[in-house]
């Protein structure tokens, strides 16, 4: 009997572990899906499209202080996204990797009509919920991080972002870029 104890406060030590990992690799998936959508939406944005920043107020020698950005990185732009962009996640599911048993998350929806894998997918409201909610909250706490990154055309926003300033992939550093 004090062997089955033992074994039993073992396996019991080792839940927590397992619920955080899952949730690390829902925060990951959420933070690499969050960033994949917003680059994708600012791509399709014309890059001869402009917004006026700057002071409107007029200058003691006549001028204005305004100068004109391109709209797909300027903050109003980003802003904007970050507002609707969780929307997005419905268009998620869920793999598991069956050698390290972590989870990934991937379109199950192409942006362009281009049939899925949809193979070993969890698709299902528990999922999509679920993402939704960490990417809301990965775009509320890190807003002012991703306006900062998005808003200058970066290398690696994913693992820059979603790595090394947040912490929530510090296990993914070198997860391979998946292609929307």
């Amino acid at each position: 009997i004090p062997a089955l104890l033992g074994l039993a406060l073992a396996l019991a030590s080792l839940l927590p572990a397992a619920g955080a990992r899952r949730s690390q690799d829902l925060h990951c998936g959420a933070c690499r899906a969050l960033v994949d959508e917003l680059e994708w939406e600012i791509a399709q944005v014309d890059p001869r499209k402009t917004i006026q920043m700057g002071s409107f107020r007029i200058n003691p020698d006549g001028s204005q202080s305004v100068v004109e950005v391109p709209y797909a990185r300027s903050e109003a732009h980003l802003t904007e996204l970050l507002e609707r962009v969780c929307e997005k996640m419905k268009e998620y599911g869920e793999r598991l990797d069956p050698s390290t048993q972590r989870k990934s998350y991937v379109r199950v929806i192409s942006h362009d009509g281009t049939k899925m894998d949809l193979s070993g997918l969890k698709f299902d409201g528990d999922v999509t919920s679920s993402l939704k909610f960490a990417c809301e909250s990965i775009a509320e706490e890190y807003e002012d991080e991703l306006i900062e990154f998005l808003s200058h055309e970066a290398e690696n926003v994913k693992d820059r972002l979603c790595s090394k300033r947040t912490d929530l992939c510090d296990h993914a550093l070198h997860i391979p870029h998946d292609e929307l």
